[in-house]
């Protein structure tokens, strides 16, 4: 059966409605969707297709500019009406590909998420609205951003893929910044074969984003190829146990589901490397370096996005701080590269002539982001009955039974294609999303609008 733009879009927006006021994942919808919708099935119909997303809805994080009637206001009341000069260069990349902007998904900064998973659930973030809508399916997949587990974390908790890309990978312009040397753009979907269908399209160089001039050969990979049963034949994959000796207690249902996973990557034909540890992990963890280096940075990066709005004045003084033109940054820098390379992921990878590395992706974030590493996260397990209710200070519950989390591929920069491949075999292993629902899911499903369409 071929369903219209049209057709999706109006189910998506009825899903949207019927759920949003529980879970507050969608903070506004583009009004102008039917219309682009209408456009697509024009040139659908004369035979012209954008690309692989043509007709497809994605929500964006609120904090990814568009030039059209949606507030780009990362989840706050001080940035409504505010306007940029023209797209940021993944909205355009998404609207080169076909894909229909339909909205823009909630932050967690300001609380107002909720998990798909538990009433008063957690969702984690900051990517925590593009996850939950992923998760309910008010969406294809979205994008969300990522400066230390704002995209993994969120992706875990609500039991969908995740891919944190290669910092440079994906263009930042205009998507409002808190770390120019760690934030990435990447995408959330309830599939490995969906998520790198969407890192396809925003991958590349970009002229006003200098950090993608790193692609190797300015060339990125065809991500849904990778996706092969066969992919975690022949892969070494390294597990460093004192990262996982050094977690907290409540860590320990994921480890025990991790455990589980590596006889699922054994028996998929990867060789399982043990003790590959991280040698300045102790050192690493009882840091505060990692919240130096973003600190330092948002500080200059936030008022560059602030001086390219077009109608909005700036918080010079605001902003005023300690920052990363500072003599003492560059050492404090310089010495979280090292807990993240040598010390590290990094380090790990090169001694043992690892593929990746496989941690549970709630322990998974730190170490990528210090040195820019992608990582992919797939739903590996949940909590299992009896677990004990855990809320945070928010009162949110962070752990109970049925709660999912997620399973992380880590590997050296510019290596998503071998990460998706793996991730994507593991996850037509075990299919973990289908074992574990969200408990309240919209009742409107797309053959419900097909039907009333055609018999109205």
């Amino acid at each position: 059966m071929s369903v219209s733009p049209s057709t999706q879009r109006i189910a998506y927006l009825a899903r949207i409605a019927e759920v949003n006021n529980t879970f507050h994942a969608v903070t506004e919808v583009n009004p102008d969707a039917l219309a682009i919708a209408a456009e697509l099935d024009a040139e659908r119909s004369t035979g012209s297709i954008r690309g692989p997303l043509h007709g497809i809805p994605i929500l964006l994080k609120n904090l990814i500019a568009t030039n059209d009637k949606m507030n780009n206001t990362a989840g706050s009341w001080a940035l409504v009406g505010a306007r940029v000069p023209r797209d940021s260069t993944v909205a355009q990349k998404l609207r080169a590909a076909g894909a229909i902007l339909l909205g823009k998904a909630n932050l967690s900064e300001w609380a107002n998420a909720r998990s798909s998973n538990s009433t008063d659930g957690y969702p984690s973030g900051s990517s925590s609205g593009s996850a939950v809508a992923t998760a309910l399916g008010l969406a294809l997949g979205a994008l969300g951003t990522e400066t230390d587990g704002s995209i993994i974390s969120p992706a875990s908790f609500s039991n969908v893929v995740g891919i944190k890309p290669t910092v440079g990978l994906t263009s930042r312009y205009l998507v409002i910044p808190i770390s120019e040397h760690q934030d990435t753009v990447g995408p959330l979907a309830r599939t490995v074969k969906d998520a790198a269908m969407i890192l396809k399209a925003i991958a590349g160089t970009d002229p006003r984003d200098n950090y993608t001039s790193d692609i190797p050969g300015g060339i990125t990979p065809d991500y849904v190829a990778a996706c092969k049963y066969s992919a975690l034949s022949g892969v070494r994959l390294g597990i460093p146990r004192n990262v996982l000796f050094l977690s907290d207690d409540k860590y320990a249902p994921m480890i025990e589901a991790f455990e589980k996973a590596v006889n699922v990557l054994r028996h998929a034909g990867a060789t399982i490397v043990e003790d590959t540890n991280f040698t300045a992990a102790a050192e690493f963890l009882n840091s505060n370096l990692p919240q130096v280096v973003v600190n330092a940075d948002i500080t200059v990066d936030l008022k560059k996005y602030f001086d390219s709005l077009t109608d909005t004045g700036q918080w010079d003084e605001a902003l005023a701080s300690w920052n990363n033109t500072d003599p003492r940054f560059w050492p404090a820098y310089q010495q979280n590269l090292y807990y993240g390379g040598d010390g590290g992921l990094l380090g790990a990878i090169k001694r043992h002539n690892l593929d990746a590395v496989i941690l549970p992706s709630e322990l998974s974030s730190d170490w990528a982001a210090a040195v820019g590493s992608p990582i992919v996260s797939v739903p590996m397990s949940s909590y299992p009955a009896g677990t004990p209710v855990v809320k945070n200070d928010r009162s949110l519950v962070e752990s109970a039974p049925n709660m999912p989390f997620g399973l992380g591929f880590l590997g050296e920069r510019f290596t998503e294609r071998k990460l998706i491949g793996m991730a994507y075999a593991f996850e037509q292993r075990t299919k973990v999303r289908d074992k574990v629902p969200p408990y309240l899911k919209p009742s409107v499903e797309l053959a419900d609008i097909v039907w009333s369409r055609r018999s109205g």
